[in-house]
């Protein structure tokens, strides 16, 4: 009788979302364990050898603006050089490919790390039509990428003032 009443019956809890995947649980206990042994010898854990840092992510961040006269795309790629990164216009689409190669190397008194890390990237932005496909301009300082697409002067916009007249 007990369990017909609602209020009364224990509901089984849900697991937060990042344990209910038993593999995420499993490469997170994992992690745990071998950051807690490294620590029982020599005191300093490696955690950048089994978890993944936000400066090895290879996908860059974009941002687009669109102004009357043009489009403006600015591209984040920090720790990339300009001979690794492509600029190409196909079917009005803005492509960027790139490649971001990194070594690290670090030497301390109880331990030796070393990491290399490689990864393509490609983003494809769609563009409006109109584009001057010949006025193009990219320029890449410090870690940014701009880039300005000129709208063809046709199909930028124009205001203009319209007289009403009463009759």
């Amino acid at each position: 009788m007990k369990n017909l009443i609602p209020w009364r019956r224990k509901e089984p809890t849900a697991l937060p979302r990042e344990t209910a995947n038993p593999f995420e649980r499993l490469h997170r206990e994992m992690n745990e364990l071998f950051d807690g042994f490294l620590r029982d010898f020599g005191g300093t854990a490696l955690p950048s050898l089994w978890r993944e840092r936000a400066e090895d992510r290879v996908l860059p961040s974009v941002e687009v603006a669109e102004t009357d006269e043009s489009v403006q795309v600015t591209v984040e790629l920090p720790g990339m050089d300009e001979k690794d990164i492509q600029v190409s216009l196909d079917d009005n689409a803005l492509m960027v490919k790139g490649e971001k190669k990194q070594e690290r190397e670090e030497r301390k008194k109880n331990y030796r790390l070393s990491e290399r890390s490689y990864g393509q990237f490609q983003r494809v932005i769609p563009l409006p039509a109109g584009i001057e496909t010949d006025q193009v301009k990219a320029q890449f300082k410090n870690g940014v990428l701009n880039i300005i697409l000129p709208k063809a002067r046709s199909t930028a916009a124009e205001s203009r003032r319209i007289p009403v007249r009463s009759e």
